[in-house]
């Protein structure tokens, strides 16, 4: 499968970003399988703490539908990151959106209640229901930014059969904010031997350093901070026989032991 990654900063005029992506998914898109776009690019989040909810909108809103006819006049599929309307009018959903040769929306689990952050207060969190969809033959995980650093989900992804586990984010800068979003990559790509396809806003308010890593943990792409003015593209391909080669010399999923009920373990 060929991969596509555009590392770009979201702007906050709706109408600029949906404009922004035709032209990027016209570049970028033919010759790809899939093109990723990070989380948010709908619209950026704003100032810390800004309400996002006036710039939510149906699945199949302008933005959904902008997503859906770049992706269908490229011949590709398109996974772009949006505030989904919901239930609570006040705290919409933050939901990738996959368009063109497969179709889902995925609503991020874990909202980024964390280094300061309260994620919570603006957005709704999605069902924890592991979405994996079917693209070019291969099966394909999402997980949203803050969800990486729960490793139950990417477990559960996997168990449904996932591949790849493509994470789009928009993972704020600050000290050790790379090595993290590095190491987790990194990590998540080994433990599950499965490939990673990851893509950030840049810098300098987001981290950038979007990569694809192989299921060996070997980093087969990686962009630098990047920076607000100018998109960087990360390309790679992913081998099914990688993936294979990578399950039979470690097959620790094969050889997980699970836990049955409070004293009891199966092999």
């Amino acid at each position: 499968m060929r991969v596509a990654l555009v590392q770009t900063a979201a702007g906050l005029d709706p109408d600029a970003n949906r404009a922004t992506l035709s032209s990027l998914v016209a570049e970028h898109g033919p010759g790809s399988d899939l093109l990723v776009l990070p989380e948010a690019f709908a619209r950026d989040f704003g100032e810390a703490g800004s309400d996002v909810s006036g710039f939510a909108e149906p699945v199949d809103g302008l933005f959904g539908t902008a997503v859906a006819e770049a992706a269908a006049a490229h011949g590709t599929t398109v996974v772009a990151g949006m505030f989904e309307s919901g239930p609570d009018p006040q705290r919409p959903y933050n939901t990738l959106l996959v368009r063109g040769g497969a179709e889902a929306s995925y609503r991020k689990v874990h909202l980024y209640d964390s280094f300061g952050y309260r994620e919570s207060d603006r957005l709704t969190a999605g069902p924890i229901t592991p979405t994996v969809v079917d693209v070019e033959g291969w099966r394909v995980g999402l997980m949203t930014c803050y969800d990486l650093r729960f490793p139950e989900l990417a477990r559960a992804l996997v168990d449904e059969g996932a591949q790849v586990l493509v994470v789009p984010a928009a993972w704020v800068a600050g000290p050790r904010k790379v090595h993290h979003w590095r190491t987790l990559l990194l990590a998540r790509a080994i433990e599950n031997t499965v490939f990673v396809a990851a893509v950030g806003q840049p810098g300098p308010r987001y981290a950038g350093h979007s990569m694809v890593v192989d299921p060996f943990g070997e980093v087969l792409a990686e962009a630098g901070e990047g920076s607000t003015e100018l998109p960087e593209v990360l390309r790679a391909e992913l081998d099914p026989q990688v993936l294979d080669e990578a399950r039979r010399v470690n097959p620790s999923l094969a050889n997980r032991r699970l836990r049955r009920g409070p004293d009891r373990a199966e092999a």
